[in-house]
């Protein structure tokens, strides 16, 4: 509230909203057989409303993130099951599956895509979560001066992405350690890529450590298991 100079007014609906991420190469394919809508027009992180299987002012937004492209829809709770069922039957031709959001992480996961809540949160800055590409200092915004100075200055840390060589899957909060045995980070995803075959992780370690190829240890389970700083995304 006190960052709102505008004295804007926010509805939060989100208990009243569902979502449906319909991803892959082939769902711009399926959906256009249930919208007018131009799917394949849409730029990467755009969205419009319209009508989606006889359901009016779906939003319509190509945000997916799971790095294989495709469409998040937003309806009313009480169009959900019209709209999934429309979806699953518009998308068999084209081998449509539904998964959770387990899926969806290990897809985002192997793109190197920062989830919020666990990559980034209210005690990261931009520029040590590899996202000064997106962050402008052409106006104002809150710690605008701050994060200046960090990029300035150069991080103490940064997010890189590792791949496990010892046997062992990373999850989020696991220490990251060096040869000696000295903490320097922490991980704040991973997984077993499903893609690759492989345990794959996102974490903060000191600057030192952040260079691909960098030897790095892995607390799990109260054992220091090897693992390499690669460069991302992995897939």
């Amino acid at each position: 509230q006190s960052r709102n100079i505008y004295d804007a007014q926010l509805t939060d609906v989100s208990d009243q909203t569902s979502l449906l991420a319909v991803q892959g190469p082939k769902a711009t394919e399926a959906l256009q057989t249930l919208t007018d809508v131009q799917l394949g027009t849409m730029g990467y992180y755009t969205f419009v409303k319209g009508r989606m299987a006889d359901v009016d002012d779906v939003i319509i937004s190509a945000t997916g993130y799971t790095g294989a492209g495709g469409f998040e829809l937003y309806v009313p709770n009480q169009a959900a099951e019209h709209l999934w069922r429309a979806v699953l039957e518009a998308g068999q031709a084209y081998g449509i599956k539904p998964c959770g959001l387990g899926a969806r992480d290990t897809l985002r996961l192997e793109k190197a895509f920062c989830l919020y809540g666990n990559d980034i949160d209210d005690t990261t800055n931009p520029i040590e979560a590899g996202l000064g590409w997106i962050t402008k200092f052409t106006k104002t915004f809150t710690a605008s001066e701050i994060i200046r100075q960090i990029k300035e200055k150069g991080p103490s840390r940064r997010l890189v992405g590792f791949e496990m060589i010892d046997r062992g899957i990373p999850r989020q909060h696991y220490s990251i350690h060096d040869a000696e045995g000295h903490s320097i980070g922490h991980v704040t995803s991973g997984t077993q890529s499903p893609t690759l075959g492989k345990a794959i992780g996102l974490g903060y370690v000191s600057i030192a450590y952040s260079d691909p190829g960098t030897e790095i240890f892995i607390d799990i389970r109260g054992k220091h298991l090897r693992a390499k700083v690669v460069k991302t995304p992995f897939l």
